[in-house]
């Protein structure tokens, strides 16, 4: 997980937010053979479901879906990629990888986090629940007609698990181990007091060749296109330029329920360019046929060339339920410089959003505040008594304001340069040791407070300029880095900046994917997601707090004392977001009347189909 940037869109856990149920749920017995999991145990579909209530059956199989990246994870890149192993640190990952892999269990887009029987049809669970016993489809077979057998998917976790992308080696280390009974069963054994999320992770995760990989590292970057399993195969690519995918015309998993009305498109393809605009400009020319919006001066404004006043292109605002996650400005806590959070709230007093909003972005964005935004997870008000339980035993080691009404971002008179919010910025540098002489904010240590902002792509100036105008006003020298995008990935694994944009999205059912974003071990771990360098006992055992949580309830109260000690470390500086998805796209394109609540995007590639008659039409209109 309302994208209002598409930088470092990331998903945490495995779910997406909100609930509607249309048939009551359903309690799952630990012990018996069930069809699906979900974190509590409740499953809204019964095992002889026929398919997802949201897609449509009647879809025609055909056509070019065209698009380009909006969402990344791991080792991918949104404007190139060099390598077609999207599951290791090396190399620039292709986007589309996942399409071409199936994996133990498939999401559920209208549950919070339930997944159910894709390569294996069942699963049973030990009463300690430490231990799942997948039985696998013996239809199951990868595109060269071998079987896929418990053997791949044993290969995969602990392959994954010793080889994979540091994030994929944090959220499965509560796995100890994945074994075979015999060609059909897979047996995982979890650690004790494993994270309550991490066997639908596990079920999750992509299932690859044991004998392909017998000849092969797993953990290189490559171009060779790996043996699959999935509704698509790996088609024609160019490197840094386009990739793109063919649907496998007798898939093994299309009757599936999991399956039934997705997957439509004859062929994905997506488009690579290194500038945004240069990007939209290729929408114009119909190099490609999707785009989801993050812009809102383009929104508000270039949507005015003929093929979309004549109806050729098509525009749409579709809401967006979910979580909508955090966007901010990240601060390097590993720098000394912003060690003291007195720092860290001043370059918050600076940044005018009101300003910012109204001027550079239509006022079509909200101010963001948490990292749980439009959700009940969010802290609001005084702690609950619920709250207080779990924040007490850190009472002296954390803001005393933790205790009170949570930290919320300053509103500005939406001048660009609040005064009196920049004479407490100053002030909160001041106590905090940095003086100003001759104009220049000076650090305790006297060296000149000078701040470089990262960035990969020149979108983001226009919103920087004023930001790092106002650092100005308060003797700060701040500037902006432009980097190329593997530079720039780079020295991100490496903690190499001062600030940078992040955004991840949060899931319905916070889990172990907190734990790259927020822990202490992932401060030190190269490559993961935790940018700010978050180190802090209270969030690792208010992380644990979510972890352990046994009801939907508990969960809430947990994370929203989370949020409470989050926003008193100051560790960004927010910015916005937004609860719909604008997307355009050439009339060529239908999709299911109401989108699932928990889908997290427009489900594009995955339930959308190409409508033969409006693509005739628009061939005539040429």
């Amino acid at each position: 997980m309302a994208l209002p940037s598409r930088r470092h869109v990331l998903g945490l856990g495995i779910g997406a937010a909100g609930a509607a149920w249309l048939r009551p749920a359903m309690a799952v017995d630990s012990s018996a053979e069930v069809h699906g999991l979900s974190v509590f145990g409740d499953l809204k579909y019964p095992p002889d479901f026929r398919h997802f209530d949201y897609v449509n059956l009647s879809a025609p199989k055909g056509g070019l879906f065209s698009t380009i990246p909006s969402v990344r994870t791991n080792n991918q890149s949104y404007q190139t990629f060099n390598s077609l192993n999207a599951f290791i640190l090396k190399g620039e990952g292709a986007q589309g990888m996942d399409l071409t892999f199936v994996t133990l269990m498939a999401r559920a887009a209208d549950e919070p986090d339930a997944v159910y029987g894709f390569a294996a049809k069942s699963v049973q669970i030990s009463p300690d629940k430490l231990v799942y016993r997948f039985t696998l489809r013996p239809e199951a077979k990868f595109h060269d007609g071998t079987k896929l057998t418990a053997h791949d998917a044993a290969f995969s976790l602990t392959t994954l698990k010793a080889k994979g992308h540091p994030l994929i080696l944090q959220q499965m280390r509560d796995m100890v181990k994945a074994e075979t009974e015999d060609d059909a069963t897979l047996v995982v054994t979890f650690a004790e007091k494993r994270a309550r999320d991490v066997p639908l992770y596990i079920a999750s995760l992509p299932i690859f060749s044991k004998i392909y990989y017998a000849a092969r590292p797993f953990d290189e970057s490559t171009l060779d296109i790996p043996l699959g399993s999935g509704a698509y195969r790996v088609g024609k690519f160019e490197v840094n330029r386009y990739i793109e995918f063919e649907r496998v015309k007798d898939w093994w998993g299309a009757d599936l329920p999991v399956s039934r009305g997705l997957y439509n498109f004859d062929t994905v393809r997506y488009e690579f360019y290194r500038d945004r605009d240069v990007a939209f400009e290729g929408f114009t020319a119909k190099n490609y046929l999707f785009r989801e919006e993050f812009t809102a001066r383009v929104w508000a404004t270039r949507y005015d060339f003929p093929a979309v006043k004549d109806g050729r292109i098509k525009r749409e605002i579709l809401p967006d339920e979910t979580p909508s996650g955090a966007q901010g400005w990240f601060i390097n806590t590993r720098r000394e410089k912003f060690q003291d959070p007195r720092v860290r709230e001043a370059l918050t007093y600076a940044f005018d959003f009101e300003w910012t909003n109204k001027t550079i972005m239509y006022g079509a964005y909200a101010r963001t505040v948490s990292p749980f935004q439009n959700s009940d997870m969010l802290a609001s008000g005084p702690p609950s008594p619920e709250e207080l339980k779990l924040l007490e035993p850190f009472r002296g080691q954390v803001p005393d304001e933790v205790f009170g009404a949570p930290f919320v971002p300053p509103v500005t008179d939406g001048s660009g340069q609040d005064r009196t919010l920049l004479r407490k910025a100053s002030q909160l540098l001041l106590d905090a040791g940095l003086v100003i002489k001759d104009g220049k904010r000076l650090l305790p240590n006297g060296e000149v407070f000078r701040i470089e902002f990262l960035a990969d792509e020149p979108s983001i100036q226009p919103h920087d300029a004023p930001y790092i105008k106002n650092l100005g006003t308060l003797g700060i020298e701040a500037s902006l880095r432009m980097v190329d995008p593997v530079q720039y990935r780079a020295r991100l694994e490496d903690f190499d900046f001062d600030m940078t944009i992040q955004r991840f999205s949060m899931s319905a059912t916070p889990g172990d994917g907190m734990r790259p974003f927020f822990s202490s071990q992932a401060a030190k771990t190269k490559g993961s997601y935790n940018l700010a360098g978050i180190a802090n006992p209270a969030i690792d055992a208010l992380i644990e707090n979510i972890l352990a949580a046994d009801s939907r309830a508990d969960l809430t109260t947990a994370c929203r004392a989370f949020d409470r000690v989050f926003r008193a470390g100051r560790y960004w500086v927010p910015q916005w977001y937004r609860t719909s998805h604008p997307v355009a796209y050439w009339d060529v394109f239908d999709h299911p009347a109401k989108l699932p609540r928990y889908l997290g995007g427009v489900g594009a590639i995955e339930m959308w189909w190409s409508d033969p008659d409006k693509a005739a039409r628009l061939e005539q209109t040429k």
